[in-house]
């Protein structure tokens, strides 16, 4: 029973004091200030230019019968900036331009001539029964003459394993990695 009369006593004292809470009082405020800003500095401009951009040229042939590629890059420094491109010849397409002209002359002899010089070729018509030309022999003639003359079959080109390229690669990047270090502490 005790303390039900003191929680009512609370909840009085804090009705109470909610009533005194709500009385209203208004408050005035005024202020001045005063200021003066004196100044001989000389004014400075900085510009803030975004940075130069090396771009790569764009080399690209203008004709789909050129058996050229184009390739191009381009390196870009706080400082210096370099761009270069080049036309890369693609040999085995011109031979087989070349051929296919011969053959669409009617020159079919000249047209397999001109394909025999690659050695894969004159491999392939020997495994085939049917020799490459030989300064105008064929067939048989053609393939007594190549014996006859080994030093004018064409030399055998390595073909690239898949480790090769994959150490070239590796090459070309440590040395690409390389340069862009050293012009970074330019």
């Amino acid at each position: 029973m005790k303390t039900i009369k003191i929680i009512l006593t609370m909840a009085l004292l804090s009705l109470s004091g909610a009533a005194f809470a709500q009385t209203t009082s208004t408050v005035i405020t005024d202020s001045t200030s005063e200021s003066s800003v004196d100044t001989d500095a000389k004014s400075r401009t900085i510009v803030i230019s975004p940075p130069p951009s090396a771009i790569s040229p764009g080399v690209g042939s203008s004709s789909s019968d050129l058996c050229t590629t184009g390739v191009s890059g381009a390196v870009q420094t706080q400082i210096l900036g370099i761009s270069t491109g080049e036309m890369v010849r693609d040999e085995n397409c011109e031979r087989l331009k070349i051929s296919k002209t011969l053959y669409d002359m009617g020159m079919k002899v000249a047209a397999v001539s001109v394909l025999c010089q690659d050695r894969r070729v004159y491999d392939a018509m020997e495994m085939a029964g049917t020799p490459c030309p030989y300064l105008g022999e064929i067939g048989d003639k053609a393939s007594d003459q190549w014996k006859a003359n080994p030093h004018r079959i064409p030399v055998v080109e390595e073909m690239e394993t898949k480790e090769d390229v994959q150490k070239r690669n590796a090459a070309i990047a440590g040395g690409g990695i390389s340069l862009a270090l050293l012009l970074l502490l330019l």
